[in-house]
């Protein structure tokens, strides 16, 4: 007589078990400045042009006379020609001001904070550039025969300039590219700006 084993109680892995698919990482775009000033400047001038206009028609609707000034810019916009140089020079302002307003509507503004990578789609990030220039700035000073650096980060390029008072130029240039890309790696920016290391000798003195 054969006996037949008992199958096992522990639940059998499946070593093809898929596993759960990670979400791809979410675009990082730049962020938007807010723009109050110009915002509150102009709604002050519309909201007063409008006050004082809505002002002068009440009044006349009212049988007072008119204010002075609209009177003026009544006359003038009925009798002066289209070729007058007041004419052109308001035109040319009013155009260069909508330009203005229409820039700052269309572009984000905030260039001193850079955008880091999204690792979860509901978390943003961004680093102030003078913040990324200390950081980069402390990893140069650590590098061998570097007396002092200066560090300026910009959205596409990181520029390094070092003084090196002692061991040979190029090896401390090649120590301090190396530092230079590790610490924009570190930073963990979405763009990460290429680095640009120059070095020199300090200056002699007398």
């Amino acid at each position: 007589m054969t006996t037949t084993p008992a199958p096992d109680p522990s639940p059998v892995r499946d070593e093809d078990e898929k596993k759960p698919a990670t979400a791809p990482a979410a675009p990082a775009r730049r962020f938007w400045a807010v723009r109050r000033v110009p915002a509150a400047l102009l709604a002050a001038v519309v909201l007063g042009g409008a006050g004082l206009l809505l002002y002068d028609v009440a009044a006349v609707r009212a049988d007072h006379p008119a204010m002075a000034w609209r009177k003026e810019v009544a006359d003038g916009l009925a009798t002066r020609p289209l070729d007058s140089t007041w004419v052109l020079a308001g035109a040319s302002l009013a155009a260069a001001l909508g330009l203005w307003l229409l820039f700052l509507a269309l572009t984000p503004g905030l260039r001193s904070v850079l955008p880091m990578r999204r690792d979860h789609p509901d978390v943003r990030a961004g680093l102030d550039r003078g913040a990324a220039s200390l950081i980069l700035r402390d990893r140069a000073m650590e590098v061998s025969g570097v007396q002092s650096a200066k560090v300026r980060v910009r959205r596409s390029r990181a520029t390094v300039r070092a003084v090196s008072h002692f061991r040979d130029l190029d090896e401390v240039r090649a120590d301090l590219e190396h530092a230079i890309a590790t610490g924009v790696d570190e930073l963990g920016l979405a763009r990460p700006p290429a680095p640009k290391v120059r070095v020199a000798r300090p200056p002699r003195k007398g």
